[in-house]
């Protein structure tokens, strides 16, 4: 099934259930009246929450016109969002264009950080750039929400937890990002709000392109117009969903709407396949050629993600977003 969140409704929007061509909806009601709570009650109302999307299906029940623009993100803000970085193509392509040699524990130890979870951008709003000479980008990834997952998980127990996926566009200041990362600490200011995908699905609605752990379909990012990169999302990936659960629950129990990202999505193939953000191109170039060419965005720019199932069809919907 397709779930959504309608901006009505206060900070945490209305659950909606959404038809399979994403074109009309319907409210799921006082059952759940937003996503947190049908997460935090999964069990008893997912059920409840599949017969509504059967009733849309056969035309059985009210709908209404979906307009993306009337949407949040999934979750309109949540209890946790922490972020992987499980492309270790992207890791060596930073690593060597800075000349340095990536470590070992990189390849056994994912690399993850805590982000700023109190408000997303809705997926066709602005991104405010007030400064172009912080270095805005945007990070095309896939994100999965989660149910409750006891401390200490285990890889194995792991992808029982995964009840939603969709996209991600992780925005990132890349020049705050560098002196920031210096003191050692970590990111805060060079992470400003994310904004995830219209749609979130339950795993089923993947079919065979979600392997339990993972997604095996492109994601296609299309920045101004054209083609930036249409990169494979179950290749290069070292760690997968069920890795990252487990490393982010290893110290720590995770609630129910936790949102577990990827990082970047990146093959080694990037000649062929290209990219999810721009920091990678500029890496490439500066590897290449001893400096980036490409500048970051700026106001005027738009940046678009999505990703597709094998007829054609917009699984997600569209993260479309302009720089103001």
């Amino acid at each position: 099934m397709k779930l959504a969140t309608l901006k009505s409704g206060g900070r945490d929007g209305t659950l909606v259930v959404v038809s399979k061509d994403l074109t009309q909806y319907a409210v799921v009601g006082s059952e759940a009246p937003t996503l947190q709570s049908a997460l935090e009650n999964w069990q008893d109302i997912s059920p409840l929450l599949r017969t509504l999307s059967d009733q849309i299906a056969a035309g059985a029940v009210e709908t209404q016109e979906l307009d993306p623009r009337q949407l949040a993100s999934p979750l309109p803000r949540a209890y946790q969002w922490a972020d992987g970085s499980a492309y270790l193509s992207h890791m060596r392509l930073v690593r060597q264009a800075r000349g340095a040699e990536m470590p070992k524990s990189f390849e056994t130890n994912p690399l993850m950080y805590q982000s700023g979870s109190d408000g997303f951008l809705a997926p066709t709003q602005d991104i405010p750039c007030p400064d172009v000479d912080w270095g805005l980008d945007f990070e095309g990834e896939i994100a999965v929400i989660t149910d409750d997952v006891a401390m200490g998980c285990q890889v194995e127990e792991a992808e029982k937890h995964i009840k939603l996926i969709m996209l991600c566009n992780d925005i990132s200041l890349r020049h705050v990002m560098k002196p920031e990362l210096q003191k050692g600490f970590g990111f805060f200011q060079s992470k400003p709000a994310s904004a995830f995908s219209p749609i979130c699905v339950t795993p089923d609605e993947l079919g065979p392109a979600w392997t339990g752990r993972k997604i095996t379909l492109p994601l296609k990012t299309t920045y101004n117009g054209e083609v930036f990169g249409n990169v494979p999302a179950g290749v290069d990936l070292n760690f997968d969903f069920a890795d990252l659960i487990a490393h982010a629950s290893r110290t720590r129990a995770l609630v129910a709407g936790t949102i577990i990202g990827s990082g970047t999505v990146s093959n080694t193939n990037h000649e062929d396949v290209g990219s999810s953000c721009l920091a990678e191109v500029r890496m490439i170039e500066t590897i290449e050629n001893g400096a980036p060419s490409t500048r970051f965005m700026q106001p005027g720019d738009h940046i678009r993600f999505e990703m597709f199932d094998e007829d054609g069809g917009s699984i997600f919907g569209a993260i479309d977003q302009r720089v103001v």
